[in-house]
């Protein structure tokens, strides 16, 4: 019981902080800086959207949704896949590629700050095969 709340309660508040200071610093969400990430990791800085909801751990319609919301504000911009006419992608425009780069430095600040820097390096390793381990059986679980 220890861990568990231990776990909920100090990745509810490092998730709340990364949060606000990207919020704070470049008026970008933390779930919004992880799409555009994911997009600035790929070939030709797009990707699937039933991928990208995949690799964000999130639904179909929330990302969906998300990516409205980014493509209104010029982060991000829908293109269908020509080999598939159902397929649509989510591609970085250059302003989200820019607004990317400038808010990286905060978002990696604040991870050091407040998780990796009060970790000793096998403390990281431990933690990296937990969840490693949390991810692979809740994927093979079909979540």
């Amino acid at each position: 019981m220890r861990a568990w709340r231990a776990y909920i309660v100090g990745s509810q508040m490092l998730e709340y902080r990364l949060h606000r200071d990207l919020a704070e610093s470049h008026d970008l969400a933390l779930a919004d800086y992880e799409i555009l990430v994911r997009l600035s990791e790929e070939p030709d800085h797009r990707m699937r959207m039933s991928q990208l909801a995949s690799t964000v751990a999130s639904s179909k319609s929330r990302v969906s949704h998300q990516i409205a919301r980014m493509e209104a504000a010029g982060l991000v911009e829908r293109t269908e896949c020509p080999s598939d006419g159902r397929g649509v992608f989510a591609h970085l425009t250059r302003k989200g590629w820019e607004l990317l780069q400038t808010a990286a430095p905060t978002h990696v600040d604040g991870v050091r700050k407040n998780l990796i820097d009060l970790l000793d390096p096998e403390e990281r390793a431990v933690l990296a095969r937990i969840f490693e381990r949390v991810i692979g059986h809740l994927r093979g679980s079909g979540c």
